[in-house]
């Protein structure tokens, strides 16, 4: 089996892998790369393989920075099945029409206030013809792919859907078990489940993120979020929160839901401004099985919805969104894109981030060359919308929210199999530091294979 790396080497956006086994072309994951513009294009249009000689893909879940290029590819050619857990399908089919939406809405602006020809990396009717290459499978039920390979769902506990893909290889006479992990999620969070992790592996490609450092402890959220929400009521400010509309929103709303419930904040108006979120949360309804026994014996035992209560207030109109940029504190705003890259929450920035009644809270994170990295930086100064503004607001940080394993998370995960048969480790999804520190890490419990591969790289296994 031979792998090249696609994507998400060294950086932690647009995975994508390509796998050659008995001489069938398998791409995991086929993901959007996010950073500066011009680059993020250059790469978003050009794949180190031909699409057309692909033979499937195998999707780990429905983050734009794993599933955003697939209709690029079929604009390439492709025509082949993309194998996912079915809440990803659902997920993919609202994430990937608000994703060519936005490019739409994009190369409309840059010809009109820009003079600008830049052709959208795809269009809505590229997403329906995608969509229909989607076979939506569940956990744990192993699924043939092509000759010689079968593959198999776990829980990655993650976002919705989220999947780490099991893989049975028989090539030249020869098995071995391979693992991707997707993205790896925590134990002990909300909603979903905790990761079921693989064993038996003889190869592994795993994301390491948060390789070099632990999250805060999940038991202390709570008491942080309330005392972010008490502070910023009392001094009668807006609470501005970049979330990602898939997972870290629908994460928000439970434990301010819960808060609201325990009378541990106050009466404060919280407004998810996404239409995007809005409905990735009606899929979040459609899965309900998906969830822990917390979540069930909290909320769905007693018939309420973890997703809606009094104070919340979902809006989906412009104009609404709008409105609150006008409006008095205190609230809280929950908004999109969750590294303060995109959509309306830069509207509710500018408009916020010189006042210092306000408060920006970080819940995720923050990759290189975002705005939501400088706030988290502390830069004084930032560029919103090519205009310079003095961030005068507070700028918080919950760290503890964050739906990445951490390093020990991480560990645990190599740590499941057994180390004299583990051979190789492949670590993507990652700064380089990060991903250098876990590699060290990794070859003190005796795995003597661990690389962190550039991009284009290839290894025969």
């Amino acid at each position: 089996m031979k792998i090249r790396f696609c994507g998400a080497a060294r950086t932690v956006t647009g995975s994508q892998h390509l796998l050659t086994i008995n001489g069938k072309h398998i791409l995991l994951d086929c993901g959007l790369y996010q950073g500066h513009r011009a680059e993020a294009r250059e790469k978003n249009q050009n794949f180190h393989f031909s699409p057309q000689e692909l033979h499937g893909v195998i999707l780990s879940h429905a983050h734009i920075d794993h599933c955003g290029k697939l209709p690029v590819l079929a604009r390439h050619g492709f025509d082949g099945f993309i194998f996912s857990t079915t809440p990803t399908v659902d997920l993919c089919n609202i994430m990937l029409r608000d994703s060519a939406h936005i490019q739409e809405k994009d190369s409309e602006w840059l010809r009109k206030k820009r003079h600008e020809e830049v052709e959208p990396l795809y269009r809505t009717e590229d997403v329906e013809r995608v969509m229909e290459n989607f076979v939506g499978m569940p956990y744990v039920k192993s699924f043939p792919v092509v000759e010689g390979l079968q593959a198999t769902f776990r829980d990655a506990g993650h976002i919705l859907g989220s999947a780490s893909v099991t893989l049975d290889v028989r090539e030249n006479g020869r098995s071995m078990r391979f693992s991707f992990s997707g993205d790896v999620g925590r134990r002990g969070m909300p909603l979903l489940k905790d990761p079921d992790l693989p064993d038996d592996l003889d190869a592994l490609i795993l994301e390491s993120t948060y390789g070099n450092r632990e999250h805060g402890d999940t038991e202390e959220i709570d008491d942080d979020l309330a005392e972010v929400v008490n502070a910023v009521y009392q001094r009668g400010g807006k609470i501005i929160i970049p979330a990602f509309s898939v997972g870290r929103t629908q994460v928000l709303v439970y434990y301010l839901h819960k808060l609201f419930d325990q009378n541990r904040i106050p009466d404060i108006p919280i407004y998810v401004d996404s239409p995007l979120a809005m409905n990735a949360t009606e899929v979040f309804r459609m899965h309900l099985g998906c969830y822990d026994r917390e979540t069930e014996r909290t909320f769905l035992d007693n018939h309420e919805d973890p997703f809606g209560f009094e104070k919340l207030i979902y809006i989906r109109d412009v104009e609404q969104s709008k409105k609150l940029n006008g409006a008095p504190g205190p609230m809280i705003i929950i908004s999109a894109s969750g590294m303060a890259e995109a959509g309306r929450v830069l509207h509710h920035l500018k408009n916020g981030i010189e006042d210092p009644k306000n408060c920006v809270l970080l819940v995720g994170y923050m990759a290189e060359h975002t705005l939501g990295r400088r706030l988290a930086d502390g830069e004084t100064e930032v560029k919103i919308f090519g205009e310079i503004y003095q961030r005068r607001c507070e700028v918080r940080r919950i760290d503890g929210l964050s739906a990445h394993a951490g390093r020990s998370e991480l560990l645990d995960f190599v740590k499941h199999n057994d180390l004299r048969k583990l051979k190789h480790v492949f670590l993507v999804h990652g700064e380089v530091e990060a991903a250098e520190a876990l590699a060290d890490d990794i070859r003190k419990l005796g795995v003597a294979n661990v690389h962190v591969p550039h991009e284009g790289e290839e290894f025969s296994v």
